[in-house]
C-alpha cells in the first residue's frame, strides 16, 4: 500500500515503534528510524534490509534543540521526500500528583507534546509550500501525520498525571493540525493505545528501566494489577506490538484518505 512513500518514525528502536517500522517497510515504504539508542536503530535497519525493505537510521533525542529539523532534513537528503510522520517516541515517569516534581512533570511534557509539535513544525517548511504549488498545478500528493496518544490521556490514570495531561494534549494538537492543514490536503490523526504488551506494561518486577535526568526510572505495571486490568478488557488480553502498529498503518494508508482529525482507540475495548 505504501510504495514510493517515505516514513519517519520516532521512538522506533523497540516496541510499537519497531513493529510499525517493520510493517511500513513490508508495505513498500522507505523508513527513517529514529531512537535514542543508535545501536537499536542500526539493528532494526539490518532486520528490515534483510527482509528486502529499505530503512535508514537517524538516532537522536527528539527533545533536543534542533533535532526535529535534523530528522526531517535527513529524510529529504536521503530519499528526496517525506510523506508520513509518526510521532511515537515517549516514556513514562510515573508518580502521584502530590509527590511529583517539576522536572518529572516537564520531562514528560517535553517528549510527548513539545517533540511532536517541533517535528510537525519542521515538516511545515517542506510540506506547506509543496502542497500549495501542487494545488495550483492540480496535483495531489499524499502526506499525513499520525500522533500517538493513550487511554491514560482520554480517561486519566492514577499515578500518571504528567503522562495523562500530555497524551490528552496530543488530541488537541492533532485536531488543530487537521483543521489548519486540511485545506492543503495534509491529514493528521492520532491513535490511542490501551494495554499493549511492551516494557511499559510488562510486570514492573521484571526490572525494565529508563534513564532520564540522571535517574533510573522503573517501568511497568505491578504484577498484582495486571490480571485485574486484563479482566476489564473485553477481548481479555493485552494487545501485541504488531497489532498496535496496525492502527498506525491504517491511519497512514490510502484506506484512510478521507479520515483526518480522528482519534482511533486501539485498546481491545478497554474504556468503552
Amino acid at each position: 500500500m505504501l510504495d514510493n512513500e517515505v516514513v519517519l518514525i520516532t521512538g522506533a528502536g523497540r516496541g510499537i515503534g519497531a513493529a510499525a517500522a517493520r510493517l511500513f517497510a513490508a508495505q513498500g515504504a522507505s523508513v527513517v528510524i529514529n531512537d535514542l539508542k543508535s545501536d537499536s536503530c542500526d539493528e532494526l535497519v539490518r532486520t528490515i534490509s534483510a527482509s528486502g525493505g529499505t530503512a535508514v537510521a537517524a538516532p537522536g533525542d527528539v527533545t533536543g534543540d534542533g533535532v526535529a529539523e535534523q530528522l526531517v532534513t535527513s529524510a529529504y537528503e536521503t530519499f528526496g521526500k517525506l510523506t508520513v510522520l509518526v510521532n511515537n517516541a515517549g516514556f513514562l515517569w510515573d508518580g502521584m500528583l502530590h509527590k511529583m516534581t517539576d522536572q518529572q512533570w516537564q520531562r514528560i511534557q517535553d517528549v510527548h507534546t513539545l517533540a511532536p509539535f517541533r517535528l510537525i513544525r519542521a515538516v511545515a517548511g517542506y510540506w506547506r509550500p509543496a502542497a500549495k504549488a501542487e494545488i495550483e498545478a492540480g496535483v495531489h500528493v499524499r502526506r499525513c501525520i499520525v500522533n500517538v496518544s493513550s487511554t491514560s490521556g482520554l480517561h486519566g490514570n492514577v499515578g500518571q498525571i504528567n503522562y495523562a495531561t500530555a497524551k490528552m494534549g496530543i488530541v488537541g494538537l492533532t485536531k488543530t493540525v487537521a483543521k489548519e492543514w486540511g485545506p492543503l490536503g495534509i491529514r493528521c490523526n492520532a491513535v490511542a493505545f490501551g494495554m499493549i504488551d511492551t516494557r511499559l506494561t510488562q510486570p514492573v518486577e521484571d526490572g525494565h528501566t529508563f534513564r532520564v535526568a540522571g535517574q533510573e526510572v522503573r517501568l511497568g505495571v505491578p504484577a498484582r494489577l495486571r490480571s485485574a486490568i486484563k479482566a476489564q478488557i473485553p477481548l481479555r488480553r493485552y494487545g501485541l506490538a504488531d497489532e498496535a502498529a496496525g492502527g498506525i498503518l491504517l491511519l497512514a494508508s490510502p484506506l484512510a484518505d478521507y479520515i483526518t482529525g480522528h482519534m482511533l482507540e486501539v485498546t481491545g475495548g478497554l474504556g468503552i
